[in-house]
């Protein structure tokens, strides 16, 4: 194809500027409000050992184990320019990464960028991210690129190169998450698998040297057998087969219902256009990948954090770089799917706006926390299903990154945590959930009340209580409690010795 041939969206000028547009929505928060995020920036502040205050309660120990990637990065950038400056550039990096792995697929698989890569590109902000699960956004993204570059030395034919530096690749893909290494090994295997067929080879054989193919992929495969996921959840599959539907609905998920699944739907319906359409063909190496993560996401229980759910986008992602348009009706595809992504970039760019004006209205408490205190964070849960993002879960985490302040919001990740809660007396109240707590009519199992959790917590063990969404308390609930400061949703209590 000559370069008069090339098409507006596959001009590198429109792309390089799509890629850069997809971190527009990042832009303007001071950091992303995203729902796990505090929580990880406690786990750092930790790390980097600035705050001799948290040592009494917190220890940060490094271990070999497939989510530590996002924290390394930090360790080595943050002390250069700062904890909350250094999460923002990553998380950034980590949605420039995730686009042009996107790009880079569709043009090396279709020689050019098809019109429904356009299309995927919204899926950067996809559910995992919105949660704040940056380890594995951060692999994900990696693992997107490093597929694009797989199939790039295998169509060049430089398969000795493509071994050897797989090798590094797949260890550091493995070191940021373990589970973008397997998505990474299987991608790879279904790509050498259809190649070993279309040259001619039987099924065992094709199978057999597409085994071979992947070796140099295999070496964390070692660690793997050891490793021990920490962290509580469900591995009942049978029990999550009738989330799993939900979780492709709920793969844009961010804060209106409308415009979310409104979205997925106008997704579905151009991709069943486009393979309808005799102008459009399946790339059999992509959508045999497609087909093979659908069927990982299928078998994959319901573990800790949403396991099975961070697949779902990505099906979606390869499902629709499968797609190759011709034609005019290639034209009329990239229109639309320009249109979609313009509307799905300002959605998410509000969305985020407002997140982070929430956030920064409720750290307002931070100015009248004096550092080095014991906070009790009590955040009420809201009682009914609401499909917008619940951006405050983790929020009081930011007393640990701001006023090296022990919270009792910390995952417990069991043996293979690399932070560890060493305040002692506290049982019941040391980490996550048990900051989350519910009204008396609610009715969640497994959460306390507010009331419950003022009653019984051990006043001697802390300094102050920090309430978020707190429902009317009289004098009764708030007896031995000093008001500092509160607003019309959250306060923030000294307790009275």
């Amino acid at each position: 194809m000559t370069e008069s041939q090339v098409q507006w969206w596959q001009r590198r000028w429109f792309l390089a500027l799509l890629i850069l547009v997809s971190a527009v929505p990042l832009l303007w928060p001071p950091l992303p409000p995203f729902t796990d995020l505090p929580a990880h920036m406690g786990r750092y502040r930790v790390m980097l050992g600035t705050d001799p205050e948290l040592a009494q309660w917190f220890g940060f120990q490094w271990k070999l184990i497939g989510y530590v990637g996002f924290d390394a990065l930090v360790a080595l950038i943050a002390p250069l320019l700062g904890l909350e400056p250094t999460v923002k550039l990553l998380v950034i990096l980590t949605a420039v990464a995730t686009a042009s792995g996107i790009i880079w697929i569709s043009r090396e698989v279709h020689g050019r960028v098809q019109p429904l890569a356009i299309l995927a590109l919204p899926f950067v902000y996809h559910l995992a991210f919105q949660f704040g699960f940056l380890n594995y956004c951060l692999a994900m993204a990696c693992t997107l690129n490093a597929f694009a570059y797989w199939l790039r030395l295998g169509r060049v034919q430089k398969l000795g190169l493509r071994a050897a530096i797989f090798v590094p690749i797949s260890c550091a893909i493995w070191l940021i998450h373990v589970v973008a290494w397997l998505v990474l090994g299987l991608c790879c295997f279904v790509a050498e698998l259809i190649h070993q067929r279309e040259s001619g080879r039987d099924w065992p054989r094709s199978l057999w040297w597409a085994g071979i193919g992947c070796i140099p992929l295999a070496l964390p495969f070692l660690r793997f057998l050891a490793w021990q996921p920490g962290g509580e959840g469900s591995a009942d599959w049978v029990a999550s087969l009738r989330y799993k539907p939900s979780w492709f609905a709920m793969a844009l998920r961010d804060r209106w219902q409308w415009f979310d699944v409104g979205a997925i739907a106008l997704v579905a319906a151009m991709f069943y256009q486009a393979i309808r359409s005799p102008d459009s063909h399946f790339d059999r190496t992509l959508g045999a990948t497609a087909a093979g993560l659908l069927l990982l996401f299928v078998a994959m229980p319901f573990l800790a954090a949403y396991a099975d759910a961070r697949l779902a986008p990505f099906v979606i992602i390869l499902a629709l770089l499968a797609v190759r348009s011709e034609g005019r009706t290639a034209g009329r595809i990239a229109l639309i799917a320009l249109i979609f992504f313009g509307v799905r970039t300002i959605g998410t760019t509000a969305s985020l706006a407002i997140g982070s004006a929430d956030w920064n209205k409720r750290l307002i408490a931070l100015d009248h926390l004096p550092r080095g205190q014991r906070v009790l964070g009590l955040i009420t849960a809201p009682c009914d299903p609401q499909w917008a993002m619940y951006r405050i879960r983790h929020l009081t985490a930011m007393a640990i990154v701001r006023r090296a302040s022990f919270t009792n919001d910390q995952f417990d990740l069991g043996n293979s945590a690399l932070l560890t809660i060493t305040a002692p007396g506290i049982a019941g109240f040391d980490k996550d959930p048990s900051h989350t707590v519910v009204p008396h009519h609610c009715g969640l199992g497994g959460f306390r009340t507010v009331d419950d959790a003022l009653a019984q917590f051990p006043r001697d063990r802390f300094d102050y209580v920090w309430l978020l969404d707190a429902p009317p308390l009289d004098a009764r609930q708030t007896a031995g409690l000093q008001p500092v400061w509160q607003d019309e949703r959250d306060r923030l209590f000294r307790i009275a010795r």
